[in-house]
């Protein structure tokens, strides 16, 4: 892209530095930053980068807790057209061990405090060749030492805003994680949504509370950048000191789970903390009393679906009030198709894969070119994911299209069916499989547990299922087990085909499903 219609990352802070030069960028510990310091920090930075050799395209690894730094790093990333990659520090050495080798990094930020052994677990694996900086260490060695040490000036690159910026690793489908590649421009557009969805202005205060690795936090963080507000970062979940710097720096915004509402509510029974100028969703009469009713078009209706793979949010339940659809509309920045396993969009109402291209969907994995191939066919992104286009265009999310069944020439979703089934109130739970037909190719098996306590015979599971979805879906016949077979989390769905005769899947010869 040309200079005059470019801007990255890094050029937003360039013109904060200029147009809110008074404005506190970020708070964390007793360091607070106004724009034209992050920004010379960011710059210093750069150079200790530079110095390290990181170079276009190179990425730099943040193996710590929330923090400032974090965001210093993504920034100075940005001004010299790198990628900026944050773990999840939870992970074990040896799941480390696997991301240093995926990602094969020129720097890692790693940081001491309470992940500071598992680091050097990873670090002592590590065959990357890549340099380690820890960011809470002290010295001329430490983060600090090197920045001060470090020129302020700009590094001055010009960098195209289509190229890869951040690298957010999924989950581990087909039994490894992937690093998503995204792009200034899907980062920068996304947070304008965001903002609109959120309220969030320069007068926001937004509490980084949740963890930074995972793109539903780190939406509002960036949001709150982009729009030149404050960003206030705290390592961990800590009730009380989460009180404390709500009261203390007047946080608008914060990402809290509903356990941690609970928490902070609990913690500040006796009234110490001002909580008031917190938006909160609706909780307890005792938490509603100690914060500000969310109003905006999130506040309302929060959530939506999405996937790391498009910065977050593809739907929005904030654009959906009034709609039919459980996930709302997608957004303005992304065309949303709902297709048959053919590519074809299936009519309103029809389960189909979501497909979606757009300038917030990511560039691609690193290093996984035959699986971008698949994953980006056609011009679109097609997020394993089945979805329905209501009457009124609104989107429901159905569930993860993990296998196929093919029932004459009806395609047959699973997750479509067994959704429909735990909607009845004795089903605990439920997996379906496709067994061998003659006339059919495949009838449908549901593999059912019931509730404590409640009965429930197979022709009144299936009259259940041909009430809600369309009668060639329902299950033909229903087992009943006590427990699932499951490998972790997941259904064992092969030990349920050995043990109920399935097969007959379409693209397998025998009776093992397809897994896409």
């Amino acid at each position: 892209m040309d200079a005059l219609h470019a801007i990255g990352l890094g050029d937003v802070l360039r013109e904060h530095r200029r147009s809110n030069p008074r404005q506190h960028a970020a708070v964390c510990g007793g360091e607070r930053l106004l724009y034209p310091a992050l920004d010379e920090r960011v710059n210093r930075l750069a150079q200790v980068f530079r110095q390290e050799g990181v170079g276009d395209g190179d990425r730099i690894l943040w193996l710590g807790q929330n923090c400032h730094r974090l965001l210093e790093a993504l920034l100075a990333a940005a001004k010299l057209g790198a990628v900026f990659a944050p773990l999840n520090w939870r992970q074990s050495a040896d799941e480390l061990g696997f991301v240093l080798r995926d990602a094969a990094p020129r720097l890692v930020l790693w940081q001491e405090a309470e992940i500071g052994a598992t680091a050097a677990e990873a670090r002592g694996a590590d065959a990357s060749g890549a340099a380690w900086l820890g960011h809470d260490g002290g010295g001329d060695a430490g983060y600090e030492g090197r920045l001060a040490a470090a020129k302020p000036e700009d590094p001055g690159r010009e960098v195209d805003p289509a190229l890869p910026l951040l690298q957010l690793y999924t989950g581990a489908f087909g039994g490894r994680p992937h690093g998503a590649l995204l792009s200034h421009t899907a980062l920068l557009l996304q947070s304008l949504v965001v903002a609109r969805l959120q309220d969030v202005d320069r007068d926001s205060v937004y509490l980084n509370c949740g963890a930074l690795f995972h793109v539903a936090a780190l939406m509002t963080t960036l949001a709150t950048f982009v729009w030149g507000g404050t960003n206030v970062f705290t390592p961990r979940v800590d009730a009380e000191e989460l009180c404390r710097l709500v009261s203390e720096e007047r946080c608008t915004i914060a990402f809290l789970m509903g356990p941690t509402v609970g928490q902070l509510a609990d913690a500040n029974r006796d009234g110490r903390w001002d909580l008031s100028s917190l938006r909160s969703l609706p909780g307890s009469a005792e938490w509603s009393a100690m914060t500000t009713p969310d109003t905006s078009p999130w506040g309302r209706r929060p959530g939506g679906y999405g996937q790391t793979e498009t910065m977050g949010l593809l739907t929005f339940a904030a654009l959906g009030e009034g709609a039919g659809g459980s996930h709302g509309r997608p957004s303005p920045l992304v065309q949303l198709r709902l297709v048959d396993p053919e590519g074809r969009e299936v009519a309103p109402g029809e389960v189909g894969e979501i497909v979606a291209r757009g300038p917030t969907v990511m560039n691609g994995y690193l290093g996984r070119d035959e699986l971008n191939r698949e994953r980006q066919r056609g011009g679109w992104h097609h997020t394993h994911d089945l979805g329905r286009r209501e009457p009124d265009g609104s989107v429901s999310f159905v569930g993860p299209k993990t296998r196929l069944l093919k029932s004459a020439a009806e395609n047959i979703y699973p997750a479509e069916v067994e959704g429909c089934l735990r909607t009845h109130a004795a089903v605990a739970d439920c997996a379906v499989i496709g067994v061998p037909d003659r006339k059919w190719g495949q009838s449908v098996k549901a593999v059912v547990v019931l509730r404590e306590g409640r009965t429930a015979g197979a022709e009144e599971l299936i009259a259940h299922c041909r009430e809600r979805i369309a009668s060639y879906k329902k299950p033909r016949s229903v087992e009943f087990v006590d427990a699932l077979p499951r490998k972790g989390f997941a259904v064992d769905y092969e030990a349920l085909d050995e043990r109920f005769g399935g097969g007959g899947y379409p693209g397998e010869g025998g009776g093992r499903p397809v897994s896409v």
